[in-house]
């Protein structure tokens, strides 16, 4: 399924990343990259499955594959290729990374599981924050779990507003939780064990571990758990 090969190509990539050499290495993405990861989410559907019903695993580039061509157009960085594969297990309700999901970021060095809601709208944002606010200790209670936190003890602390939203206390007692911009956690992973022939099912165990994170957010943006 998900093979070495498929780091040793972004590992070239980041010294190569332009157009010449990706349309010569083109074969190889496919191969080791696109080909791997569509199959092996086709495999996490079952899995999936025993965590939530309402998470979606479709085997497509644009479905639960990222594309591996950045968006350039408003950026000065106009490296044209991402140099690391996303794949994102999304709530069947939402339409993209914006809905809450299960994530798997593949990167050199980099390799890590995500749970959580990257850049919700600002509606759902506006929402989360005031379900904490007004029930902290279900909240501290979810995020503070010995559980929880022995799988998904980092976070997205560093994007946070300066201040205390708009209508917010700001000496609420979660008052740093209440700042955030994304409501996601992280656990680190590693190019081995995502490599090996039983990942789906050991990813899976790892996203079960957060379950109540999410389906704490779920539930408090009226989407079905």
């Amino acid at each position: 399924m998900i093979t070495p090969a498929l780091f040793d190509f972004f590992r070239e990539l980041r010294a190569n990343n332009n157009r010449d050499w990706f349309n010569e290495n083109r074969a190889r993405y496919e191969q080791d990259v696109k080909a791997p990861l569509l199959r092996f989410i086709t495999e996490f559907a079952g899995p999936l499955q025993t965590i939530s019903p309402h998470f979606t695993a479709i085997p497509k580039v644009g479905g639960s594959l990222f594309r591996i061509y950045r968006d350039i157009r408003f950026s000065k960085d106009k490296r044209p290729y991402k140099e690391a594969a996303g794949v994102h297990f999304r709530h069947a309700a939402g339409k993209d990374v914006h809905a809450p999901g299960f994530y798997l970021h593949l990167a050199p060095d980099e390799v890590f599981a995500a749970i959580g809601i990257w850049g919700p709208g600002s509606k759902e944002l506006l929402r989360i924050r005031q379900e904490i606010a007004r029930h902290p200790d279900t909240w501290t209670g979810i995020t503070q779990d010995p559980d929880f936190l022995s799988v998904f003890s980092e976070g997205y602390e560093h994007q946070k507003l300066k201040r205390a939203p708009k209508g917010f206390d700001p000496n609420h007692p979660l008052i740093e939780d209440l700042k955030c911009k994304h409501f996601v956690a992280s656990c680190p992973l590693s190019e081995k064990f995502v490599c090996t022939p039983d990942f789906p099912v050991k990813l899976a165990q790892t996203y079960s571990h957060g379950a109540k994170y999410m389906e704490h957010l779920t539930h408090t943006l009226d989407l079905p758990w």
